[in-house]
């Protein structure tokens, strides 16, 4: 029997849930001794660059006096700043440090690494037929997420 249009998303829907999920748990199990609502944010901070605290909680989806504690340990780790925005002396922007910029980068190469561990165990065959369907599905996957409606922040701090 002919699987029905519905079953198909379904079915691969499935497929991309397990492996995100199984990627995710496999490099969140070293996340050296930070919380994944910690690098989102500061990952946040890098893609956008400075922006308002209520903002950065809106867009990460967590309360406003937890993002002021997380925005606090930041500070104290010399991750992130708070700096007078240039528009509005009234108002504060956090922005990601110099030490920020290289803790996430050394997070991604230790990520990639750890994946390139787990691809040296399989036959060479395999490995590129994920390379060929990686460099097919990732475009794909990159403009769905560009399409799905979220939390943006801007440079005023309203999300929309």
């Amino acid at each position: 029997m002919d699987e029905t249009p519905e079953e198909g998303l379904q079915e691969v829907a499935a497929a991309l849930n397990e492996l995100a999920t199984g990627l995710v748990r496999h490099l969140l199990s070293d996340r050296q001794g930070m919380s994944l609502t910690t690098v989102a944010a500061l990952g946040r901070l890098e893609r956008e660059g400075p922006i308002r605290l209520t903002a950065l909680a809106a867009a990460e989806g967590i309360a406003q006096p937890s993002m002021t504690a997380l925005v606090q340990r930041l500070e104290r780790q010399g991750l992130a700043s708070r700096m007078a925005d240039p528009e509005d002396g009234r108002v504060c922007l956090v922005a990601i440090t110099d030490a920020g910029h290289e803790l996430l980068a050394e997070r991604h190469r230790a990520q990639r690494a750890r994946v390139a561990g787990l691809l040296t165990a399989l036959p060479d065959q395999d490995v590129q037929a994920l390379s060929e369907a990686m460099h097919a599905a990732l475009p794909i996957v990159r403009q769905l997420l560009r399409e799905v409606p979220s939390p943006r922040t801007t440079r005023g701090g309203t999300a929309s």
